[in-house]
């Protein structure tokens, strides 16, 4: 196997106290990833309380089903992305479906057109999570508080090329979240399914 096939020790063993139906595991693994899957969730449905539903569907379904990870498919933190973008589109679709049959005012392709937004700014949000805390810091100074890449450079004690080259490189990644499959973006990860 080569060494890019190695998925982490942390994932691999977490997977494996999970298959043994350790509690203290899910625990542990809620700890981890409940933040990126609540924000994820929300980001897709827009709304608190179905966001809590699907944090605790994907959880319990980790709990139910460690053995459908696969450490060699990738970072369990990916998995987790998934999963909950898998779960929280389905609820989208559930929800505007019921609401189109119930108003009959809007169309299956708006449908698909507001969940293909939502799968974006969802895999957008999990692109600068997971991206390193330098690039991240950089965007967020550019975009948050309406920095250049010289007031970057000065507020993260950076030179003007660093600041130049952490922007161009989160919004690098960052542009990759209209891509299916992009570099970046957890595996499975595309589209709207």
């Amino acid at each position: 196997m080569a060494k890019r096939d190695v998925p982490p020790r942390w994932d691999r063993r977490m997977q494996q106290r999970l298959a043994r139906g350790e509690a203290a595991a899910l625990g542990e693994l809620y700890d981890r990833f409940a933040s990126l899957v609540h924000g994820l969730a929300h980001r897709v449905l827009g709304d608190e309380h179905a966001a809590d539903t699907v944090t605790r569907e994907v959880f319990v379904h980790v709990w139910e089903h460690p053995d459908s990870y696969d450490p060699r498919q990738g970072p369990l933190r990916s998995w987790v992305a998934t999963l909950t973008h898998r779960l929280a589109v389905q609820r989208l679709r559930a929800t505007e479906t019921a609401a189109l049959a119930q108003d009959a005012g809007g169309s299956a392709e708006e449908l698909e057109r507001r969940v293909r937004r939502a799968s974006i700014a969802a895999r957008a949000d999990y692109i600068v999570q997971s991206m390193p805390a330098p690039l991240r810091a950089a965007l967020e100074l550019a975009y948050f508080q309406r920095r250049d890449y010289r007031q970057t450079a000065a507020d993260l004690g950076v030179t003007e090329d660093e600041a130049r080259r952490r922007l161009r490189l989160g919004l690098q990644l960052l542009s990759t979240a209209h891509d299916a499959g992009a570099p970046g973006a957890p595996p499975g990860y595309g589209g709207a399914a």
